[in-house]
């Protein structure tokens, strides 16, 4: 255990030389163990600032991306009353989003990752993250408008009733783009009309569409 909480103050200081500066985010990811997301054989290296194999063909995200996009998604003050991320995985970045959120409504195509995405957030005890077995391009209309929406797989096109659930002030990040060159970027509505910036350069897996095994790229 000392180790691994060696390991989190470690990571914790990485993410401020590369430059995350909000407090907000660096105080929930400082709150979150990141060894409870990833499979036992890679607890060691859990605080490691990189990517990793969570199954199915699919990875918890290095953590500078997950800080990145979480203080992209946030206002300039306060926190987020309600946010949808499409594509929970192991439920890290839910749990980043529960500290910084007052309700988060995620949503996994994959069976076998829901099941464990929604126990593990359970055991642990986050009562404010809501998990659904879904195809995620939908989105979740019963709970819109969100404040915040994130999106953790890269499709070509932001799916537009995605765009239609989120509130008048709100933000929408997610990684667009194909195999070969993909961009985080951040869409707000001003007057009346959306647009978006393109941030941070990234590789994400891609978005799909379906449940399970579906292989249908949005």
């Amino acid at each position: 255990m000392d180790n691994l909480e060696g390991g989190l103050e470690r990571l914790i200081q990485c993410l401020k030389a590369e430059g995350i500066h909000d407090q907000r985010v660096l105080t929930a990811m400082e709150h979150v163990q990141r060894d409870q997301f990833v499979p036992e054989s890679l607890r060691g290296v859990a605080y490691e600032n990189m990517p990793l194999s969570i199954g199915n063909d699919q990875t918890i995200s290095q953590p500078y991306v997950v800080a990145y996009m979480t203080a992209a998604l946030l206002p300039p003050r306060g926190k987020l009353r309600r946010v949808l991320e499409i594509g929970t995985g192991s439920g890290y970045q839910a749990a980043v989003l529960a500290k910084l959120s007052d309700e988060v409504y995620t949503i996994e195509r994959i069976r076998d990752l829901y099941e464990q995405a929604k126990n593990r957030l359970s055991e642990l005890g986050i009562s404010n993250v809501h998990v659904r077995y879904d195809d995620g391009a939908h989105g979740w209309a019963e709970h819109a408008p969100y404040d915040g929406i994130i999106v953790t797989a890269a499709a070509g096109q932001i799916p537009k009733i995605l765009l239609q659930q989120l509130a008048p002030q709100g933000r929408l990040v997610a990684p667009l783009g194909g195999s070969d060159m993909q961009y985080i970027e951040r869409w707000r509505k001003h007057e009346g009309k959306w647009e978006s910036e393109r941030l941070l350069p990234v590789r994400f897996v891609p978005l799909r569409t379906g449940m399970d095994d579906v292989q249908t790229r949005y």
